[in-house]
């Protein structure tokens, strides 16, 4: 069972990259993000988390469809 202070994935299983932005049509993280979630500290994953909002609106406007989470 996960510690209850473990810092959620933002992964929501919709796993396609937008080329133009680099982020996760998902989740909005970058390929970097994604792969270095597994081992991150819950520092970086709370600052990954914070930049989250910001991109989803960014992918909005590019005209890609984005799941409500």
């Amino acid at each position: 069972m996960a510690d209850a202070t473990e810092v959620p994935s933002p992964c929501i299983e919709v796993c396609r990259m937008h080329a133009p932005s680099g982020l996760c049509e998902g989740c909005a993280r970058t390929i970097e993000e994604i792969v270095i979630w597994g081992s991150a500290d819950d520092v970086t994953k709370r600052a990954i988390w914070a930049q989250l909002p910001a991109r989803r609106e960014r992918l909005r406007e590019l005209g890609v469809w984005i799941p409500e989470v």
